[in-house]
């Protein structure tokens, strides 16, 4: 009697287990299904990789960058599930706020333009996260195009480049009107001369089909001409 008592214990607390971990687990999945998190991953990934090109066919710097086009995909991925598990729990989103609150980026971004494309991806990962899908769409969409057209139509500037060059004196005048020639945007960075001869570096805007260094190699009295692109702090 004792032992069918005990027995009739024991299937009671395991029914009973069984039946609270079915209810934690409908809870769980009661506002937020896995369906709408692969949705959101895969939209998330989608958004990710136009900006990423966005990115890249924007970029006027000097340096691209591949890491910082796969970081801004993983911010609009990470965004995403984050939102999606927050936006209903008020609890959970302050804490949450909290928590990113302690958290301090030490990249240090020269161009203010990568800020902005940080901005732009969390907020398709906040977007996406909200379940507004069509939105995110639209939004992704309008910003490209925008960013894309302001690039190669209005905006679009020559390339930076520094202009060094060692000469002896008397070659100066006739490398001065050489630039005066070929060369629309320039600005004299620095001047050094010594008892060999001089040096200056002009910062100058040219095309990549102009070839300064060899026309700058042909005047006499040039010992050497070298061209380095260069880049502001503004990413200019």
């Amino acid at each position: 009697m004792f032992i069918s008592t005990a027995y009739a214990d024991g299937l009671k607390s395991v029914l009973t287990n069984e039946s609270s971990l079915s209810d934690y687990f409908s809870s769980q999945f009661q506002n937020l299904t896995p369906w709408k998190i692969l949705i959101g991953l895969g939209l998330g990934l989608v958004v990710g990789l136009i900006i990423a090109f966005v990115y890249k066919r924007c970029y006027r710097g000097v340096l691209y960058s591949p890491n910082f086009a796969l970081t801004l995909m993983m911010l609009t991925l990470i965004t995403t599930p984050v939102v999606m598990c927050i936006k209903s729990d008020i609890a959970l989103s302050m804490g949450m706020v909290g928590a990113l609150s302690i958290v301090r980026f030490r990249t240090a971004v020269k161009d203010p333009m990568d800020t902005a494309y940080m901005f732009w991806a969390l907020t398709m990962g906040i977007l996406l996260g909200a379940e507004l899908f069509v939105h995110a769409l639209a939004v992704v969409l309008g910003i490209s195009l925008i960013l894309l057209i302001m690039t190669f139509f209005k905006f679009r500037n020559p390339n930076a480049y520094l202009l060094v060059v060692h000469y002896d004196d008397y070659a100066e005048q006739e490398i001065t009107q050489l630039l005066r020639r070929t060369v629309k945007q320039r600005k004299l960075r620095s001047k050094t001369v010594t008892r060999s001869g001089a040096e200056i570096t002009v910062e100058v805007r040219l095309d990549s089909k102009q070839d300064l260094v060899s026309a700058v190699l042909n005047i006499e009295g040039v010992h050497d001409a070298t061209l380095v692109a260069c880049q502001t702090e503004a990413g200019a």
